[in-house]
């Protein structure tokens, strides 16, 4: 229930019942007790973090069936890396002299239909952003005719929770994972691929390093690790390994002055988002969801009798895990813009999800503690009824 911390009371931070789900700006996730019980364990020693990060990738890879793994403190730290492996590829001799890149190739092409503000993360070693095709489509000639000797890689956004990969191969506008995969390989690019919150199904851990993508990015709090958790997987030994130099690591223990030394970690991250992964690949996640449905269940029609309101489950497809609320502004007592900013400043705080469908907002019920649906509840009764 919200309001348990005694040091946000004492600091006088209002607490948030977060129907909204895994946003950064509030937190993004509260780890299990099994993955607290196992940071408080790691934090009675201490350790060799090479050894540490080293034979927790290892583990995690095999996990995974990928060939290469390593934690990063979240997913944005390791695109970061891996960017700057793909500038240092040929030139591993210079890693200490990013993010100065005279002289390094360090432009990423990306297609403009799967521009979003997250790959800002490649540039901080020093990486530039070509964007290529247009508003009705990018094509593999788009991509193939920007590479150059300033190329060091081509970035490919798959997506979050609610992107699925076998839609995105049907799309005609863009140059999908499979054919991109090809395209890279028979022009000696490396393949830097964020996929953030494509962790479950569990296959999708695993689906872009086994089918031939270089360097894969995944967001720790996805899979119920810590907001500043996350992966860095792939197929190519080459630039998995540079990654691991030019992390905080390579600083610490070969003692090269690499960039990589801002994005450091504690253990206890490290043990926490390995032991995350571990209970999220063996969890029963038919049982997660149905949970998910059940509490939902118990809002779902008091909400639907509010005027104006029309209820229906979120995502549309795929895995249910909330309610999709759309506001009819001629009936409803609020818009959604509205009641939006009443939940916020309202007591308790709540924060809802949005996205691009109009009149709407979405609740969330996996960051939902349990009985803080009743809340959710009452405050939309008050607001609405």
């Amino acid at each position: 229930m919200a309001g348990r911390s005694k040091i946000y009371k004492d600091l006088g931070i209002k607490p948030i019942i977060n129907a909204h789900g895994h946003p950064t700006a509030i937190g993004g996730n509260n780890p299990s007790k099994v993955v607290k019980e196992a940071m408080e364990d790691s934090s009675l020693d201490y350790v060799e973090m090479s050894e540490l990060v080293k034979i927790s990738g290892e583990r995690i890879s095999e996990m995974l069936n990928v060939p290469f793994a390593m934690v990063t403190p979240g997913c944005s730290a390791a695109l970061s890396l891996g960017a700057a492996a793909c500038i240092t590829r040929n030139n591993e001799d210079v890693i200490e002299q990013l993010p100065d890149v005279t002289g390094l190739p360090n432009e990423f092409i990306i297609q403009k239909q799967l521009r979003v503000s997250y790959d800002k993360a490649v540039t901080v070693p020093g990486g530039v952003l070509i964007e290529v095709g247009n508003e009705e489509g990018t094509s593999e000639k788009d991509i193939e005719e920007a590479i150059n000797e300033k190329t060091a890689g081509i970035h490919y956004l798959a997506g979050g929770l609610y992107d699925d990969p076998d839609e995105r191969e049907q799309r005609t506008d863009i140059v999908a994972f499979n054919k991109l995969t090809k395209l890279s390989q028979r022009n000696n690019m490396p393949l830097l691929i964020d996929a953030a919150g494509q962790v479950y199904p569990t296959n999708r851990l695993s689906h872009y390093a086994q089918n031939g993508a270089d360097l894969v990015g995944y967001g720790g709090k996805y899979f119920e690790g810590l907001n500043t958790s996350g992966l860095l997987v792939g197929a190519n030994e080459h630039l998995m390994r540079l990654a691991y130099r030019l992390s905080f690591v390579g600083f610490e223990f070969e003692h090269t002055r690499v960039f990589g030394r801002s994005i450091k970690m504690d253990r206890q991250t490290v043990i926490g988002t390995y032991v995350a992964l571990q209970e999220w690949l063996k969890m029963d996640h038919e049982s997660r969801l149905a949970e998910y449905e059940n509490r939902i269940n118990t809002i779902r029609d008091e909400i639907a009798n509010l005027p104006g309101v029309t209820v229906a489950d979120f995502p549309d497809k795929g895995m249910v895990e909330g309610l999709r609320l759309t506001l009819d502004k001629s009936v409803a007592r609020l818009s959604a813009e509205q009641l939006e900013n009443s939940l916020r400043n309202g007591q308790p705080i709540i924060h809802l999800r949005t996205d691009s469908v109009s009149d709407s907002l979405i609740i969330r019920i996996q960051t939902v503690d349990s009985g803080d649906e009743q809340l959710i509840l009452k405050r939309l009764q008050e607001e609405l009824g």
